[in-house]
């Protein structure tokens, strides 16, 4: 028997390849998402799928169609965007169904480092999926816009922008410097916070800062050195061959207490990415009233206010260098971006406004006549 469209719109299951307690920004998104329905009333099933999505190995698809094989007709199925180019056949046969939804937070072709074969395939294939998708929700004007020029019909889609903790506040009980033994009084401390894949820029940052290396800064990068062995070994190299060790920190993934700790103590926050599709750490810089250095690329001029950031072309180091530079040697504009990123605090969606958001997103969806 297939269930009512009301209960439909109270139980759905949420499906992410991977695991979901991984701390990049993705899975946060999903997490709170989950969290925050839940909080609402919602019923919510979490199935993982295989970690090879988006390019599942012949078990991984097995094992999707077999979870899949298992919803109830009529189910309202949410499917992170990461899965969708490796089940455009499977949803083809579970369209008739399932009540598909796919959440995008950005193209998977459009990620740095495929080549343009892969790049194209993916391409070809997550259209394909997203066409059987009822509703398509993405985490920021820009994806939704971008999603629209490939196809996606504008009736289908939702903007769920993520949250922030607004009651986050610049400031900590720990001293200025104290986690660097003989830190000059006036170092800058840097920050970056972003999974060191190719596509957050760390390669550009380190070029950028050892053409201001004249100046007293010291970066400190939080983001997993797990999920991409040849960049973190590419990273490394390039730390040595400039002779930048001592003033580069390189500390993985952080539970959220020590990563508040590092955004907290530090003076500006640096993220060099050739893409975002929203940009989840500059929000949270945002909020913690950092002056923000980035670039243009996807939606991060859209995410980062105008007036509490610098932004430069993706992958120009030289311009890079010039703004940080900048900031270290203009105190009185380091801190009218930091008030104006104060300021802004409060404009900058919660959990539980974006957890509402998405609710209302699926409104109008439920059981299959």
């Amino acid at each position: 028997m297939k269930q009512s469209s009301a209960a439909n719109l109270r139980s759905i299951d949420f499906v992410v390849p991977g695991d979901i307690t991984t701390p990049t920004g993705g899975y946060i998104y999903d997490r709170e998402i989950v969290a925050g329905l839940t909080e609402r009333g919602w019923r919510v099933a979490v199935h993982s799928l295989d970690a090879s999505f988006p390019s599942p190995t012949p078990a991984a698809l097995r094992a999707a169609r077999a979870t899949f094989a298992s919803l109830a007709d009529g189910r309202v199925v949410v499917i992170d965007g990461l899965a969708l180019p490796g089940l455009d056949r499977l949803l083809a046969d579970e369209a008739t169904r399932l009540t598909l939804v796919a959440l995008v937070h950005h193209p998977v072709a459009l990620e740095t480092g495929l080549d343009p074969i892969q790049a194209e395939r993916y391409g070809a294939l997550e259209r394909s999926a997203l066409g059987y998708a009822q509703r398509v929700i993405t985490t920021s004007q820009w994806t939704a816009r971008t999603l629209a020029a490939e196809g996606v019909p504008i009736a289908h889609l939702r903007v769920v922008e993520p949250g922030v903790d607004r009651r986050k506040t610049r400031g900590s009980s720990d001293p200025k410097n104290a986690t660097i033994p003989g830190a000059p009084p006036d170092l800058l401390n840097l920050l970056c916070v972003g999974t060191l894949t190719p596509r957050k820029g760390h390669s550009v940052l380190l070029e950028a800062l050892n053409e201001i290396r004249d100046r007293h800064w010291h970066l400190t990068c939080a983001g997993s050195l797990l999920r991409d062995a040849p960049t973190v070994a590419g990273i490394q190299h390039q730390i040595d061959r400039l002779s930048l060790r001592k003033r580069i920190s390189l500390l993985g993934d952080l539970d959220r207490d020590a990563l508040e700790r590092q955004y907290a103590r530090a003076d500006v926050f640096v993220l060099p990415s050739y893409l975002e599709g929203y940009g989840m750490a500059l929000a949270e810089a945002v909020a913690f009233g950092l002056p923000v250095v980035s670039t243009t690329a996807g939606a991060i001029p859209e995410t980062v206010p105008a007036k509490a950031a610098i932004l430069v072309a993706p992958g120009d180091s030289r311009a890079l260098a010039k703004a940080l530079g900048s900031l270290i040697d203009d105190p009185a504009r380091r801190a009218a971006l930091a008030a104006n990123a104060r300021a802004a605090r409060a404009s900058l969606p919660t959990w539980a406004t974006a957890a509402a958001k998405f609710a209302s997103a699926l409104d109008g969806l439920g059981a299959k006549a």
